[in-house]
């Protein structure tokens, strides 16, 4: 038993090392090819914090796990949402931008009503509606290139300027995905024989463990933006991160292996539409356009609550 959650710590270090040097060598060989900081900022970036979501579901689907493959997406978004931006904003109230309300808000909201749509039709998530995900993936993506050339407000300074060689980056690369690839094999395979010892369900296991442990990377990035001021890349990182989840993850997994879906995922989903909507009204409700101490406080009991319920 011990053993068995020592190895899902150690899979969840590779999974957010993995991450770090996935992105790390990602960036830099994108700025040598002149790649704008800001695109990479908004893809790269974004797409590495959910690289531990995608290396666990996409094993998880592998090894037929499906409960764990749908169950660590939506409770990785749930953590995001309302605990990690909870978190974020307790510590420092986060302002909500313009753009954000009008437009990323909204898509994060249509994304999961898709989301949740698809699964329910037959009751899994088959390749073509995979494919289907992957293409509204690759439509925000560009939707997010045209929106940062269109920018001139941006500051390039989140990305250090990197001096290192091609090679170097190419190296990071290759051991960021062979650090994701071990550390997603160690959680999952472990994560199921802890669910087994305790007699619990995967899904229990993926909307806890799972979810809070692939979330991390999310984490650190939203609560060290928020205490530094920077609120859309706090904000940001979590929306950005979920539609990722969604669209990206869910629609390779399902690729390589098609996902039997469970219903009683409809009321974690749920809970999340619920959660984005409040998170629009969070923008007309004093005070306007910020995430306050309080909401953020709202947030964060309501996952605790959620957590709970789940569990017992």
């Amino acid at each position: 038993m011990f053993i068995w959650l020592s190895l899902i710590i150690v899979g969840f270090i590779f999974l957010i090392k993995g991450s770090d040097f996935l992105v790390e060598g990602a960036s830099s060989l994108a700025k040598k090819f002149h790649i704008p900081e800001i695109v990479i900022g908004l893809t790269i970036i974004s797409i590495g914090t959910s690289m531990p979501e995608l290396f666990v579901s996409i094993t998880s689907a592998l090894e037929g796990y499906s409960d764990m493959s749908i169950g660590n997406v939506v409770g990785s978004n749930i953590v995001n949402l309302l605990f990690i931006l909870g978190i974020s904003s307790m510590l420092s109230p986060i302002e909500i931008k313009r753009e954000t309300k009008l437009i990323e808000i909204p898509i994060c909201l249509f994304i999961t009503v898709v989301f949740i749509t698809l699964c329910n039709i037959g009751k899994d998530i088959t390749r073509i509606e995979g494919l289907f995900l992957i293409t509204l993936f690759i439509l925000f993506i560009l939707y997010t290139i045209i929106i940062s050339f269109k920018k001139d407000n941006y500051k390039e300074e989140n990305l250090e300027e990197k001096k290192s060689s091609i090679f170097k980056d190419i190296f990071y690369i290759i051991i960021g995905i062979i650090s994701l690839k071990l550390g997603g094999d160690l959680v999952v395979t472990n994560a199921v024989n802890v669910a087994n010892y305790f007699n619990l369900s995967e899904k229990i296991i993926s909307i806890t463990i799972l979810a809070i442990g692939t979330s991390l990377p999310e984490l650190v990035t939203s609560v060290s933006a928020a205490i530094k001021g920077k609120s859309d890349i706090a904000i940001g990182n979590i929306l950005g991160s979920n539609i990722f989840n969604m669209l990206l993850i869910i629609g390779v997994s399902s690729i390589i292996q098609p996902i039997t879906y469970n219903i009683s995922y409809n009321k974690d989903l749920c809970i999340l539409i619920i959660a984005t909507i409040l998170l629009s009204l969070y923008t007309i409700i004093s005070p306007k356009n910020k995430m306050s101490k309080f909401k953020g406080f709202l947030y964060v009991f309501i996952y605790i609550e959620y957590m709970f319920i789940s569990i017992f």
